[in-house]
């Protein structure tokens, strides 16, 4: 499985580096980072709202490992699913089959009902 799909914050956002808001939750961003920050949480009423639930977590030790725990769980969640649909897709040659058998099967019953009609 590519390592990417498992990190869910690496291209979570384009417009600010999530390093930078681990470091505005946990308070160690100078003022003028500190203020680019709540300029694009301003412009970004989900992410406004994403940031006030983190800032609910006491400890960011907590934070980190509960988004190390998201990380696996997505990651187990993301292969269950594909592995699931890997079970249920057909061969490709399973639809020809299932074409000329129904092909067949309706030739028959058309030489049977010419035949019965006579």
């Amino acid at each position: 499985m590519n390592k990417d799909l498992l990190n869910i914050l690496s291209n979570s956002n384009k417009d600010i580096d999530n390093q930078k808001l681990m470091d505005y939750l946990s308070g160690k961003l100078p003022e003028s980072e500190k203020h680019e920050v709540e300029r694009w949480m301003a412009d970004n009423e989900f992410a406004n709202d994403a940031m006030e639930g983190l800032e609910q977590f006491e400890n960011t030790r907590n934070m980190e490992q509960y988004v190390t725990d998201l990380h696996k769980d997505l990651g187990k969640y993301i292969q269950s699913k594909k592995s699931r649909r890997e079970k249920r897709k057909l061969p490709d040659n399973t639809l020809a089959i299932i074409a000329i058998v129904l092909v067949v099967v309706l030739c028959l019953v058309g030489y049977f009902l010419v035949q019965k009609a006579k």
